[in-house]
C-alpha cells in the first residue's frame, strides 16, 4: 500500500524556519521523482520544489528560490523540505507527492499520490 506521510509543519514567525519531512512506504523511493506542493485557501495548488530520482537535479518555484531546499534519502525513504526565511505568503498546507512513474527521466512528478499534508502557518 502506497503511503506518504508528511510532518514538521507548524506555526512560525516571519523569517523563521521549518523542516518538513515526508516518509514514504509501499514503494521504493529511489525509483521515483518526488515533489512538494502547497495549497492555501482560495488558491490553486502549486508545485514548490521537486527532485529527481537520485537527487542530482532539483527545481524550485521562483518565489522560494534561495530560501527552500529539497533533499532526499532513498535509503531512509524520506524526502525533506528545508524552509528558511519564511514569509506570510508561504502559509499553506504542504503535500509531498509523486506520480509513481518508475525510472522516469523527469525531475518533477505530477501530483498523483500524496499524503494528507502538513499545515504551515507564518504569522507574528
Amino acid at each position: 500500500q502506497v503511503q506518504l506521510v508528511e510532518s514538521g509543519g507548524g506555526l512560525v514567525q516571519p523569517g523563521g524556519s521549518l523542516r518538513l519531512r515526508c516518509r514514504v512506504s509501499g514503494f521504493t523511493l529511489g525509483y521515483y521523482a518526488m515533489g512538494w506542493f502547497r495549497q492555501s485557501p482560495g488558491k490553486e495548488r502549486e508545485g514548490v520544489a521537486c527532485i529527481s530520482r537520485n537527487g542530482d537535479r532539483t527545481n524550485y518555484t521562483d518565489s522560494v528560490k534561495g530560501r527552500f531546499t529539497i533533499s532526499r534519502d532513498n535509503d531512509q525513504s524520506t524526502v525533506v523540505l528545508q524552509m528558511n526565511s519564511l514569509k506570510p505568503e508561504d502559509a499553506a498546507v504542504y503535500y509531498c507527492a509523486t506520480d509513481l512513474l518508475k525510472n522516469s527521466p523527469a525531475m518533477c512528478p505530477r501530483f498523483k499520490y500524496s499524503g494528507q499534508g502538513t499545515q504551515v502557518t507564518v504569522s507574528s
